[in-house]
């Protein structure tokens, strides 16, 4: 069965976004695996990563999107903090920008995910660099 590991907190400091786990998160061992996907039926993007042999999930629920939009403005490196330690969170600003843009007025995600990632990230869908 793979593991969802849900954020809920976040902090920025620095040029840095640190995200948090809830408590179940708290001893876990991930290494990050760089691909950002999109749950619409949950309405959240999900980061992969790996754990021991197979693929669990940082889940970053729609509560938390405003943390994504301020890591893309504002070209943040962002890391998973799991009690002391933290984990750069490789190619999720790449990975999520594109994920973006493809959902855009693409209803094969469902229309509530597209409007709710469309009004949440319409800063950076009116920014349109890639």
């Amino acid at each position: 069965m793979r593991n969802i590991y849900t954020v809920e907190q976040f902090e920025i400091l620095h040029n840095e976004l640190h995200f948090s786990l809830n408590e179940n998160g708290a001893a876990i061992q991930i290494t990050p695996a760089g691909q950002v996907i999109a749950d619409s039926d949950q309405l959240s993007f999900i980061y992969l990563v790996e754990e021991g042999n197979e693929f669990s999930y940082l889940s970053f629920p729609q509560s938390i999107w405003s943390s994504l939009v301020q890591l893309l403005q504002h070209e943040l490196t962002p890391y998973i903090v799991i009690g002391n330690e933290r984990k750069e969170l490789v190619n999720f600003n790449d990975e999520l920008q594109m994920l973006i843009f493809n959902i855009e007025g693409n209803d094969n995600y469902g229309s509530l995910f597209v409007t709710a990632v469309e009004n949440e990230f319409q800063v950076i869908l009116q920014n349109d660099t890639i």
